[in-house]
């Protein structure tokens, strides 16, 4: 077995293991953290793959600033923590089922599948072309995404104070 083969298997037990705590877990903060190891794993999936550009930003992004982000505004709002019983137990039991009937048809569709010749000359220098694409022919769309965000973020914060606000004036 080959150290990539391990790797691959390594990083893919993690995102399983994520995203199955994901579903199952409590506490909304554990929830994130298993989703920050579910995207830092993806990001080495992407490693594996050679598209490091697309890994860089998998980890910054998505494994930093979205879990953040996460945090943040679960810190700013209310949530309620409760737990229901029987109903978690029948949640519990269909995340299984679903998990099984996943991997079968995955197994069904991925065990005929032939790929094809690999293409050459994809890894050379692939963040150099994303990042000529990027600040040449897409900048007006990139920074609107960035003020979107932002924005997005504000709002956030501002409609949890204002909750804030109303919480206070009420008691």
């Amino acid at each position: 077995m080959s150290g990539g083969i391990l790797a691959f298997f390594l990083l893919s037990l993690i995102a399983i293991a994520g995203g199955v705590f994901m579903i199952n877990l409590q506490k909304v903060v554990h929830v994130i953290v298993a989703l920050a190891f579910t995207f830092i794993s993806i990001g080495g999936l992407y490693v594996l793959l050679a598209a490091e550009f697309v890994a860089f930003v998998q980890i910054l992004i998505y494994g930093g600033a979205i879990s953040i982000m996460m945090l943040f505004a679960i810190m700013l709002t209310k949530h309620d923590d409760e737990e229901k019983g029987n109903r978690r137990r029948l949640h519990s039991w269909l995340v299984i089922l679903g998990i099984f009937v996943f991997f079968v048809t995955m197994f069904r569709g991925i065990n005929g599948l032939t790929l094809g010749e690999p293409g050459t000359g994809f890894e050379m220098e692939n963040a150099r072309q994303i990042g000529l694409a990027i600040y040449s022919h897409y900048v007006i769309p990139f920074e609107v995404v960035g003020v979107i965000l932002l924005v997005a973020l504000v709002g956030a914060v501002s409609l949890a104070k204002q909750d804030d606000k109303e919480v206070n004036h009420h008691e």
